[in-house]
């Protein structure tokens, strides 16, 4: 069943910006996003995708950031390139909290020159 969706858009040139300050990226992305940041030519739009992904995720959970951080929500992909959600402890919690057990994340990801978004529906079974 369905339990929550949640979506998000930004401007790539606001990430542009947000990384120029190492802080953002240290609260924000977690090592293994970084890596692929690095792997796919430093790109802006790999950044501000898994920032919408991220927000879509804490959106989805009916929450935001609420109890939990970025860092808690980690973006990875499969051999395939399909982004999903790494589960971290935290936000095992989380969820918990919420009532969502043997949660199953959704995760499209999409960018263009000027914009990235994501959606997210969060379903359990």
């Amino acid at each position: 069943m369905i339990q929550g969706i949640g979506t998000d858009i930004i401007e790539i040139e606001r990430i542009c910006s947000a990384i120029k300050k190492e802080t953002f990226l240290l609260k924000t992305f977690t090592k293994s996003e970084l890596d692929l940041y690095t792997q796919k030519g430093s790109q802006p739009q790999t950044l501000a995708a898994l920032f919408c992904a991220k927000e879509a995720v804490a959106k989805a959970i009916g929450t935001g950031f609420r109890g939990f951080s970025p860092l808690d929500v980690e973006i990875l992909h499969d051999s395939n390139g399909k982004p999903f959600l790494h589960i971290t402890a935290k936000l095992q919690i989380i969820l918990q909290k919420q009532g969502f057990f043997n949660p199953q994340f959704h995760i499209s990801l999409s960018h263009c020159k000027n914009y990235a978004t994501a959606f997210v529906t969060l379903e359990t079974i």
